[in-house]
């Protein structure tokens, strides 16, 4: 793996920098952990992109040991019908594991079944966001949206990151974004630092709720914010 960007490693060290400075999550004055569902397109085109998940991830996530921690199950799909979900860890190393022995294979996207896993974990134990990261969607969108709008009400926010310029799937991800309570994102040509910008955002988020959000200044900050207030 190629060392990262320089910009990349200045907006990785403001991250920690800042996140070690925020307060932990209170539960009857108790730490709780958050909870993040990470779940990722791996059918064949995003091999690369699921390498630059791989190399950002560790970093993003351990440093909201400092909020209360962090949970995180890592869902993906690819090849005919596989769908994937992990246990829970609160060790990015363990994480990192996983992810590291996955090899994207071609298939049809699957996003409804990861909303349906959002809902049926969520009314196991909370789940306090879920990230979908993918560039294509194949399914029917009434349907989505119908599961999306159960999200919402189950006040567990999806947070769509659309990589490609598709304005189909920008429509979509848009439209379950909103009806989840959620936000939506598109990376940039720039994807390695939007990407690990708005993993930083989603895992405050997740950790210390849009209090602690409001103390990470970074362009993704502010815009899962904004998009949070609004619901």
């Amino acid at each position: 793996m190629s060392d990262k960007h320089p910009s990349q490693s200045l907006a990785l060290s403001q991250f920690l920098d800042k996140a070690s400075q925020l307060p932990a999550r209170q539960n009857n004055q108790t730490r709780q952990q958050g909870r993040l569902l990470f779940a990722m397109d791996a059918t064949a085109s995003r091999q690369p992109q699921w390498d630059k998940a791989c190399h950002l991830q560790s970093q993003m996530f351990s440093a909201t040991n400092t909020l209360g921690g962090l949970q995180v199950q890592l869902c993906y799909y690819r090849g005919y019908r596989e769908f994937y979900t992990s246990p829970w860890f609160n060790n990015s190393q363990a994480l990192l594991n996983v992810m590291n022995q996955v090899r994207c294979l071609g298939g049809h996207t699957q996003i409804g079944r990861v909303i349906n896993h959002c809902l049926s974990a969520h009314r196991q134990q909370a789940i306090q966001a879920a990230i979908v990261v993918a560039d294509a969607l194949e399914e029917p969108i009434d349907q989505l949206c119908d599961m999306a709008g159960q999200l919402g009400m189950l006040n567990l926010p999806l947070l769509m990151i659309q990589e490609g310029a598709d304005p189909a799937v920008e429509r979509a991800f848009k439209q379950l974004a909103t009806l989840s309570k959620g936000a939506y994102a598109k990376l940039n040509e720039h994807s390695a630092d939007s990407l690990a910008d708005f993993l930083a955002a989603a895992a405050t988020f997740a950790s210390g709720g849009q209090q602690a959000l409001k103390r990470l200044e970074s362009p993704a900050a502010k815009q899962l914010l904004a998009q949070l207030g609004q619901r």
